[in-house]
């Protein structure tokens, strides 16, 4: 069946509980995980916000902080692999299109599963927050299974 699971994170609880799900998914079949962040380059960050200017934010220190960010999402998902007894690596790339930036990924290890949370989103949100798994579905050349992650519920 599938022997490489790419699962992306954004560090975000609902992408934490697609992470479980997926090294529990490849725990099952046998299979190897690679856990993905991938980082949006500093001129990604500058558009319309002036966020870097606002902040005095300079690429060096983006680059900095992203990197740091992104050893600690990946790192959590190979926590759970190992938890889980399951062979993990990690890789961070940068794209300026975070669904482009997983589909590479994929080819690049060879996965032949993309495992990948979906908020569930519909409507107007849908639309203006847009959906990195819709975009990786259209995208993909391989297999993507989608898990509806469900929201925390509130005390």
């Amino acid at each position: 069946m599938f022997k490489k699971i790419l699962i992306p994170t954004d560090g975000s609880p609902l992408s934490a509980q697609a992470a479980n799900k997926g090294v529990c998914l490849a725990r099952e079949i046998g299979a190897e995980v690679v856990a993905l962040y991938v980082t949006q380059p500093f001129a990604a960050t500058v558009g319309f916000d002036g966020m870097a200017a606002a902040y005095a934010i300079t690429d060096e220190d983006y680059d900095k902080t992203a990197a740091a960010q992104a050893e600690q999402y990946v790192q959590s998902v190979l926590d759970r692999a190992e938890t889980a007894g399951v062979t993990a690596t990690s890789r961070v790339v940068s794209n300026f299109n975070v669904a482009d930036g997983v589909v590479q990924a994929a080819q690049d290890e060879g996965c032949d599963l993309i495992f990948i949370g979906s908020h569930g989103r519909s409507g107007l949100s849908r639309l203006l927050l847009g959906s990195v798994t819709i975009k990786v579905l259209s995208l993909a050349r391989t297999a993507v299974l989608v898990y509806r992650v469900k929201p925390a519920e509130k005390a």
